[in-house]
């Protein structure tokens, strides 16, 4: 069985079950398939075979049906392939295949790759390349790739839950289950694993019983341009977009904590470069101001990136090659008093400090952002989360 998990940027597919001489006809269609889909979203495909038992001959014959037909498009990344596997493929010298011991190291290969691409001349400027991916691109791919790294285990905790909750056949079952709810609400599937995995266990039919509608919130700032408060991404993007407006900042990004993890994630960026981006997405959040913001409760001042202490030197490094030189950290608290997120902006003159002003309204801004959060949760997320419960009590059945 192949079971894909889109991401932004990749598609993971994870092979797990035994390949036979019968089985790889079918394994090749179903591998084509997945490729084809992947080619269609413009998503680089990794194929993790950490979790088969098959054989060489089986595998060699399959990946070269399923290559053959793929010049121009991206490699298909195998990662963690048996010894026996590895061996095979290397011998055959596969085209449109690359292969990488561990997940981490096909990342890291992504990064040298992007490192390496330099700018073409100017006469090739205006012209499109179909097959050689971008600087960009491959920096995208790799935050993509490091992304997935991080939620994929959400993912596979829900699918454990919802097995053992409702004695669903196999991880691909509970999977389609939750990108249908996904897709439906419009609620990301991380957001969504998330939830089902520290969400109480239903008692009964429904999941919360009792619950009623909740009425959209008074939004001081955030009610402005018509914003529909049921579209998570655009929120998002009105709470940066009001953010940098305030400060007058050239960049900034969005984080809110993942309660499966309780790690600040990143949401939506503008004007990052990639240093920044990729310091972001690996995740490390101690020794830098959003974690300090998190942490204290209260705004979060850096106005000298090179000198602060309060900087580790892994956060100040990438600040400093991304350009920003000063930068500010604002919480998003819940009215339990708890870190829900944090909003970060970033200037490149040192010395720059946010005027009282500026403070106040930032103020006011994380405390619309927490209202419409605390809305979200508990009128879209938990309307998903019933939607799931009712499809997976049905199927039970």
């Amino acid at each position: 069985m192949i079971e894909g998990l889109p991401a932004e940027g990749a598609l993971l597919l994870r092979m797990s079950g035994s390949l036979d001489a019968h089985g790889a006809e079918l394994w090749s269609r179903e591998l084509r398939g997945q490729l084809e889909q992947a080619d269609r979203a413009g998503l680089r495909p990794v194929l993790d075979m950490a979790h088969v038992q098959l054989g060489g001959a089986a595998v060699l014959r399959t990946l070269s049906e399923t290559t053959r037909t793929r010049a121009g498009r991206p490699d298909l990344i195998i990662v963690r392939a048996r010894p026996g596997v590895r061996e095979a493929v290397h011998l055959a010298r596969l085209t449109g295949v690359r292969l990488y011991s561990t997940l981490d190291e096909a990342l890291r290969e992504l990064a040298r790759a992007a490192s390496r691409v330099e700018e073409p001349p100017a006469w090739r400027s205006q012209i499109a390349d179909p097959v050689r991916p971008s600087y960009e691109d491959l920096h995208k791919e790799v935050r993509a790739l490091r992304a997935r790294v991080r939620t994929a285990p959400v993912i596979g905790m829900a699918q454990g839950v919802l097995m053992v909750r409702y004695g669903l056949p196999d991880s691909g079952a509970a999977f389609r289950a939750l990108r249908e709810t996904s897709q439906r609400f419009n609620v990301p599937l991380r957001v969504l694993v998330s939830a089902v995995v520290v969400a109480r266990a239903p008692a009964g039919e429904v999941w919360f019983p009792g619950r009623r509608p909740l009425p959209v919130p008074h939004l001081r700032i955030l009610a402005r341009g018509g914003r529909d408060p049921r579209y998570r991404r655009q929120m998002i993007d009105a709470v940066l977009h009001e953010a940098l407006a305030i400060g007058r900042a050239p960049a900034g990004h969005v984080q809110f904590v993942d309660p499966a993890v309780n790690a600040l994630t990143l949401e939506t960026h503008h004007g990052c470069a990639e240093p920044v981006l990729d310091h972001l997405v690996r995740g490390r959040g101690d020794g830098t101001a959003d974690a300090a913001a998190r942490t204290r409760g209260r705004q979060v001042c850096v106005p000298d990136v090179a000198t602060d202490p309060l900087l580790a030197d892994d956060c100040r490094r990438a600040l400093l090659a991304g350009g920003a030189r000063a930068l500010h950290s604002v919480p998003v608290l819940s009215s339990a008093g708890s870190c829900t997120g944090v909003i970060s902006l970033h200037w490149t003159d040192a010395g720059h400090r946010p005027t009282a002003a500026h403070t106040e309204a930032l103020a006011l801004l994380a405390a619309d952002t927490s209202a419409w959060l605390s809305w979200y949760h508990r009128s879209v997320l938990l309307d998903a989360l019933e939607h799931l419960h009712r499809a997976l009590t049905g199927t039970a059945r």
